[in-house]
């Protein structure tokens, strides 16, 4: 496979850079930055095709879903995917119905990031579990189905690289309560440590 090209468009610098940064250190991804959606288009045109386009939800000049659609209809064909901070079921619904290649929280880990671009590069559609649990029901994951709600979240939290006091903190339950959802989905899903577990949820393509 060719390197990838990626544009990356998102008003916070930092956030930007350190994307960035990261799948250039990955190794055969070449990403452009931009700050807003009119610099979007224009690098679109000026620059483009690119292998896929991350638009920040709330940057200036986006209109969620209708700045999405303009861009996808851009020409090029280029496979578009969305980022935010503050991750919305229903806007991740519309954008995959929409043939977006994906909704991309910002709590994302920066090796989630980089293989969710990859797969989006490729043609595929991604989004968080969270997400697809509820925009598809009707066909559960088959590692999901062992697991409870809670589980999941715990399982998706620790994927997320995150410390069991975060997890606990995101979820609003105390840090013994998750070590214990922990224990149970080891067991469920034939894990002996959250590193074997990180992995196994990721290859399933759980998350």
């Amino acid at each position: 496979m060719h390197g990838l090209r990626l544009l990356i468009a998102d008003d916070h610098e930092l956030v930007r850079d350190a994307i960035a940064l990261f799948l250039r250190s990955e190794g055969g991804i070449e990403a452009v930055t931009v700050g807003d959606l009119p610099s979007a288009v224009q690098a679109i045109e000026t620059q483009g095709p690119f292998d896929l386009v991350l638009l920040d939800v709330m940057m200036p000049g986006m209109n969620g879903i209708d700045s999405l659609r303009e861009v996808l209809a851009m020409a090029g064909g280029q496979r578009v995917a969305l980022i935010s901070g503050s991750a919305s079921a229903e806007i991740a619904e519309q954008a995959l119905a929409l043939g977006a290649s994906g909704y991309l929280p910002k709590t994302l880990s920066a090796k989630s990031l980089a293989n969710a671009v990859r797969f989006m590069a490729m043609g595929e559609q991604y989004a968080p579990l969270a997400f697809l649990r509820n925009a598809r029901p009707e066909t559960p994951h088959p590692l999901a189905q062992r697991l409870s709600r809670r589980e999941l979240d715990v399982l998706q939290g620790l994927t997320g690289g995150k410390a069991n006091k975060e997890i606990a903190r995101d979820l609003g339950i105390t840090e013994p309560t998750v070590k214990l959802h922990m224990k149970t989905l080891y067991r469920k899903i034939g894990a002996h440590n959250r590193t074997q577990a990180a992995i196994i949820a990721k290859e399933e393509g759980l998350f």
